[in-house]
């Protein structure tokens, strides 16, 4: 199957593409302990999708920082978490593992004629590329032009973030009709429905198929497994897909 528009797929990371198990959390509580000066008793829910800062910033209030501090202990906590990950690149490694069918959907999306393949995900820059090089996946993607919570905490402003750096690189505008987000959380749906992507969920991660559904996912897929599957629901939502939908 060969695209015949040109078509950005904004992949989600965690869960969707790979699963680090509790080394975002273990750098979370690290960085917690170094920054605070004390072990954090309640950490972030799992498999939300929300973005880093504001994962953070719940982290610090929710173990009794108070919201005076915040201005000046988040951005701290943002600045080192990057260096807290890395120091756990060889786990993840070892502990990480490929959620199914990522890299063959990955390789073939990346080989269609006219899509434009990047990320939008809740990571920080850095954490997502150390993520996406710990498993070799940065070569199927334009991690140049995806939007991250670097670039905003508010997770749907990071579609527009993305698409403008992709019309900047190929000189195409991409909006509602073009673009298309693949991802598992309720996040990813909420993402696409108020910053402008059609959204196919992918029920791989802790949102079921219904739920991903009933929140508003133009298409909902089991898992990656099944490529000819995926190619046609990207077909499939960026031709029913218009700039006033």
């Amino acid at each position: 199957m060969i695209a015949t528009q040109q078509i950005l797929v904004l992949w989600d990371i965690d869960r969707t593409l790979l699963y680090v198990g509790d080394i975002d959390r273990q750098v979370y509580r690290e960085a917690f302990a170094e920054i605070v000066g004390r072990p954090a008793e309640r950490l972030p829910a799992r498999g939300t999708g929300v973005t880093m800062p504001l994962a953070i910033q719940a982290l610090l209030l929710d173990n009794g920082v108070p919201a005076s501090d915040l201005p000046q202990l988040l951005p701290r906590m943002v600045e080192l978490l990057p260096h807290r990950l890395s120091a756990h690149a060889e786990d993840l490694r070892e502990q990480g593992v490929l959620m199914p069918g990522a890299v063959s959907a990955l390789k073939t999306v990346h080989a269609q004629t006219g899509y434009v393949p990047t990320v939008v995900t809740g990571n920080l820059k850095p954490n997502a590329l150390l993520k996406l090089e710990a498993f070799d996946l940065d070569g199927f993607l334009d991690t140049e032009i995806g939007g991250y919570s670097s670039d905003d905490d508010h997770r749907p402003a990071l579609v527009a973030i993305a698409q403008q750096r992709a019309q900047a690189k190929h000189g195409k505008t991409f909006s509602r009709s073009n673009s298309v987000i693949i991802g598992d959380s309720l996040e990813d749906v909420r993402t696409g429905l108020e910053g402008g992507a059609p959204v196919i969920g992918i029920a791989s991660g802790k949102t079921t198929a219904r739920e991903l559904a009933s929140a508003g996912a133009d298409v909902v897929l089991d898992s990656l497994e099944d490529v000819s599957q995926l190619l046609d629901a990207i077909t499939t939502v960026t031709s029913n897909a218009t700039d006033c939908g």
